[in-house]
Parts: C-alpha cells; sequence; structure tokens
C-alpha cells in the first residue's frame, strides 16, 4: 500500500471519528477515563524530562556565556526562549508520541485482532467514534496544560542549576526571565501543542485501527506508529514555525 492510500485511508478515519455521539453519558466517561490515561498518567515523565533539560540548557548557556562582555541575564533569557519556543511544546511531543502513541496503537490493535471491534460494528455502534473522538478531546484539550507545566518546570529547573553549582546568580537569571517577555510565544507554543495533541491521538489510532494479523502485528504496529507521529510532528513544527513566527 503506498502513501497516498494511506493518506487517504487516515483523512476517511477523520471523517467517521467525528460523527455525533451515539451515547453522550458513555462518550462523557470515556473522556475522562482518556485524560487519566492519556494526560494524566504522562505529567510524570515530561515534568522529570523537562527539569531537568532546563537545566541543562542553563548550565550549557553558562558554561559557553563566560566573556564579561557578555551580560549573564542572557543565560535567564536563552533558557526561557528554548523552553518556550522548542522544547515545551515540541520535544514533550515527540515524548508523548512514543509513550502514548505506542498505548494508543496497541490497545486498538489488540482490540482488533482480538475481534472487539468487530462485536462493536455488529452491534451498530460507530466504532471509529467510540475509541477516537474520546481520546482526540483528551489529548486536544489536555495536553497544552502538559506543555505550559513543561515551560515552568524548564524555567523553574534552569534557575535550580544556577543556584546549586553557582555558575550564575539567581538575580541575573530572573532578570533574563523578564526580560523582553512576549505573550505571542505561548500562544505560539500552545497552538503547535493543539496540533501536535491531535496527531499524537489520531495517527496512532489509524495504525492500531487498520492492523493485520496477531501480536506480532501490533508490536510492528506500534513502532511505525510512533515513527510515522515523530516524523509529522517535526514536519508541522517547520510548517507551524515558518507561518507563526516567519
Amino acid at each position: 500500500m503506498n502513501y497516498i492510500e494511506h493518506v487517504g485511508k487516515y483523512f476517511l478515519m477523520l471523517k467517521q471519528v467525528f460523527k455525533k455521539p451515539q451515547k453522550r453519558n458513555v462518550f462523557w466517561e470515556a473522556i475522562f477515563r482518556e485524560i487519566e490515561d492519556l494526560g494524566l498518567k504522562s505529567l510524570g515523565i515530561v515534568a522529570f524530562i523537562a527539569f531537568f533539560v532546563g537545566g541543562v540548557v542553563a548550565i550549557q548557556t553558562a558554561l559557553n556565556v563566560d566573556s564579561p562582555l557578555i551580560p549573564k541575564y542572557l543565560i535567564g533569557f536563552a533558557t526561557k526562549r528554548s523552553m518556550i519556543l522548542e522544547f515545551a511544546p515540541t520535544f514533550a511531543s515527540i515524548i508523548l508520541a512514543g509513550k502514548v502513541g505506542s498505548f494508543i496503537t496497541s490497545s486498538i490493535g489488540t482490540m482488533r485482532v482480538t475481534e472487539q471491534i468487530d462485536a462493536l460494528e455488529v452491534m451498530g455502534i460507530n466504532s471509529l467514534n467510540y475509541l477516537v473522538l474520546p481520546k482526540v478531546i483528551a489529548a486536544v484539550f489536555f495536553y497544552p496544560l502538559i506543555v505550559i507545566i513543561a515551560m515552568f518546570l524548564g524555567i523553574f529547573g534552569g534557575w535550580v542549576a544556577g543556584v546549586l553549582t553557582g555558575l550564575f546568580h539567581s538575580h541575573d537569571y530572573i532578570e533574563g526571565i523578564q526580560l523582553e517577555f512576549d505573550p505571542y510565544l505561548i500562544q505560539y507554543a500552545l497552538v503547535k501543542s493543539v496540533v501536535f495533541a491531535f496527531l499524537i491521538a489520531t495517527i496512532p489510532s489509524y495504525h492500531g485501527y487498520y492492523v493485520k494479523g496477531g501480536a506480532l502485528e501490533v508490536g510492528r504496529a506500534s513502532t511505525q506508529a510512533v515513527v510515522w507521529t515523530s516524523v509529522v510532528i517535526i514536519l508541522m513544527n517547520y510548517f507551524l514555525t515558518q507561518m507563526l513566527l516567519g
């Protein structure tokens, strides 16, 4: 099957996903369950990585800004911009693509190979709407919150790194954080996080829903889902950056 056919099937899948849910109470229960599975259980890994990446960025910037002619507040400024513009929305999304994407593909793929999806279809239930739409809504509305937390923890991690290592003073770092604050950059990061969240929820769902075979094929589909989700996120990051900041 060529790439064009995959793209066509993907958009046909989205058409079925966004049909009106059949039972509202079941739909809301599914959304809250997906928020826990896809969002709350991912907070720990994102928070851990964001904190230490912020520290590493601050330390590396401090080690490279050792000239007396370069003001020390640029360390905080560089850390703030790095976390807001790229790490929080993009790198965190790639992390989530690996963790959440494999989970989505394996769970839906297992339902496919064990004929649970066929049972839903026999009962007259739109299986794509039932399985995928709650994941999309949970990811799109919850992942921007994860991105904001990652921004804060990354900047805070840079401050902690400076305090512990003594490479720069706390007041210089805070001055750099406050320097030239542009609220539009936060909006830019949140727009990217919403787009990436949609991709994280739908691309792995596509690979899981159309898997054929047994457990081995489900594992291969999970790997392909993570790879393609990461590739599409990187490509969309380029285009969104060009459109929103270019």
